[in-house]
């Protein structure tokens, strides 16, 4: 398969800035660790953030705990406050305010509708928020998307942020942003179509 990208270079290294309406956390010296480690670790991020106040971000292909160890510098890099589900068990101390610092709020999984209005009553108080996902729910190749993100969307009227990793060139990507329609299926294979190139740690999506 073909080279994606060009390599990184040490020179002039740069990450996305996110724009006037995303909502941003850190500061100057969490930017800077954040460009540090991703340089040494030979990764670099392309693309650009859209100038939207709300969106779902959601990251393929999922394929290894190596992900999370490079997300967390790219979003220390970017400026860029992100926030995660995470099952409400874990919010104890002192886990829990180390998870909150992260960009992580607790909420009950057991009922998937329910979990859906939690997430959305969050879009709906806050001017700005930017939820991150993984849609394939595990890091095992699966045959088919959880459509949690797709309902999260739909329900709080956001439009999808396609996000990767391609590790055969060290990439953290930034891609097209997609509006959801009414047919759950189709959007799911345009979205499987988009993220096709595109090869993780152990697998790629397809």
């Amino acid at each position: 398969m073909a080279a994606l990208h060009s390599p990184p270079s040490g020179r002039g290294y740069r990450v996305p800035s996110p724009p006037s309406q995303a909502p941003r956390r850190g500061n100057a010296f969490l930017r800077w660790v954040g460009r540090s480690i991703l340089r040494l670790g030979g990764w670099r991020v392309v693309g650009e953030f859209p100038d939207v106040p709300k969106l779902v971000l959601i990251v393929a292909p999922h394929s290894s705990a190596w992900d999370g160890i490079w997300g967390l510098p790219a979003m220390l890099a970017m400026g860029v406050d992100l926030a995660i589900m995470g099952k409400r068990e874990l919010f104890f101390w002192p886990l829990g305010p180390l998870l909150r610092w992260l960009g992580a709020f607790p909420v009950n999984r057991r009922n998937s509708v329910g979990l859906i209005e939690q997430v959305t009553s969050r879009f709906a108080a806050r001017e700005r928020f930017w939820l991150a996902l993984a849609p394939e729910g595990t890091r095992r190749r699966v045959e088919h998307w959880k459509s949690g993100f797709w309902r999260i969307a739909r329900a709080a009227d956001v439009p999808v942020l396609c996000a990767y990793f391609h590790y055969p060139d060290k990439v953290i990507g930034l891609g097209q942003l997609f509006q959801t329609s009414d047919d759950l299926d189709a959007d799911m294979r345009s979205l499987r179509e988009y993220y096709a190139p595109f090869v993780g740690k152990h697998r790629g999506t397809v």
